[in-house]
């Protein structure tokens, strides 16, 4: 067996890794987020339901109560409507007698995966097999809400994990972006001085003082009602990394002042080096885990951003489905009142953004040279 190497003889980032994962808050919350993200990109698999389908005759429905008997394994009871002829009312009563077969891999309806890989397989359902050979195939009650139905009658927890699939890739897809332009212009700002970094540090300045909700309101204000949904989700997406990269590029700049100086520096231009080369080859690799670490902890402002966008009617649209644009529901107070479990996506938004802080700190006190 392979002698561990010694402390001092580890890398950068080997030696990141080993603190991180000493980290078990920011482990777990690492792991967390590697769920949800596996959840989001095979959202047709995993969802019970396909996003457009719906039952008008469960409108409203409340979230169902799972059981589990060893007779009949998980199931949900039906539901039965009642609605007051004279208040109008709408109220739901379970109906014990009828018991919903509930299971894993079940068959439903056909999706493809990606847009690829196509399957009749949903991670977790209504058995439908064990359903019909009760006799009730055609029940209409027989349907599951795990977290309840909207005024439409939508499956929420569908709807929250193919929102997951935009929510979450507005966030990675702004970072790349923000990436890009905090790297080059702090890079250089921090690298060439003189006019450059001035203008560069102006700039930075203009936009940070711009307050950030009303200043996303007048983008997202911006776009045309016209476009397509494919449109505007691009746009949402340039225009949260347009107003987010002036953090990032003042880490790199501090971190170019400090380096640009160091011997590895100096010699690698002595050797002819292009200024390129020295920047991006030699000084940027040496503080890559701060700029993760920083990235990481911009990622939930960015979620954030396309949620407020979407839930003031000015980012997202129907029908494409967001945590935002399911939380437009919920404009209304007497409709949240009545029907808490359309707040549903902001426990989702809740502790994604709280799984995004966690890693990020660990990270952080993972890359820290001085740290334990």
């Amino acid at each position: 067996m392979k002698p561990a190497a010694p402390e001092a003889l580890r890398s950068p980032w080997e030696l990141t890794v080993r603190r991180f994962a000493r980290h078990r808050l920011g482990l777990a919350a690492f792991f967390g987020l590697i769920v949800l993200y596996l959840m989001a990109l095979g959202c047709e698999f995993f969802a019970p339901a396909t996003r457009e389908w719906r039952d008008l005759r469960h409108s409203y429905c409340p979230p169902q109560p799972v059981h589990f008997t060893w007779a009949d394994g998980l199931h949900v009871c039906a539901l039965r409507r009642f609605d007051d002829p004279v208040t109008f009312a709408r109220t739901y009563v379970e109906d014990r007698a009828v018991k919903i077969p509930l299971g894993f891999l079940v068959r439903g309806e056909p999706v493809r995966v990606l847009g690829l890989v196509p399957t009749d397989r949903h991670f977790f359902g209504v058995d439908r097999d064990r359903l019909a050979a009760r006799g009730r195939a055609g029940d209409p009650d027989a349907v599951f809400y795990l977290l309840g139905a909207d005024k439409y009658g939508h499956d929420a927890a569908s709807r929250l994990i193919y929102g997951a699939r935009i929510s979450l890739s507005v966030g990675l897809i702004s970072i790349v972006i923000t990436f890009v332009l905090g790297v080059v212009l702090g890079g250089i700002s921090g690298y060439v001085g003189g006019g450059w970094d001035n203008l560069i540090q102006r700039l930075i300045e203009i936009i940070n003082a711009l307050p950030s909700l009303p200043l996303w309101l007048a983008l997202g204000a911006i776009f045309p009602a016209e476009w397509s949904p494919l449109t505007v989700y691009f746009c949402v997406t340039v225009a949260l990394s347009l107003i987010s990269w002036t953090g990032l590029a003042r880490v790199v700049r501090g971190k170019i002042l400090a380096l640009r100086e160091e011997d590895y520096a100096v010699a690698a231009r002595l050797l002819g080096a292009s200024h390129a080369r020295v920047l991006f080859r030699h000084l940027v690799p040496g503080f890559t885990s701060h700029i993760i670490v920083t990235l990481t902890l911009g990622v939930p402002g960015m979620i954030l951003g396309e949620t407020v966008l979407s839930f003031l009617g000015l980012g997202l649209r129907p029908p494409i489905v967001s945590w935002g644009v399911m939380l437009q529901d919920c404009q209304n107070l007497q409709t949240v009142s009545h029907y808490p479990w359309l707040l549903s996506p902001v426990l989702f938004i809740v502790l994604t953004i709280l799984a995004f802080n966690f890693a990020g700190d660990a990270l952080r006190d993972a890359a820290d040279p001085y740290g334990g």
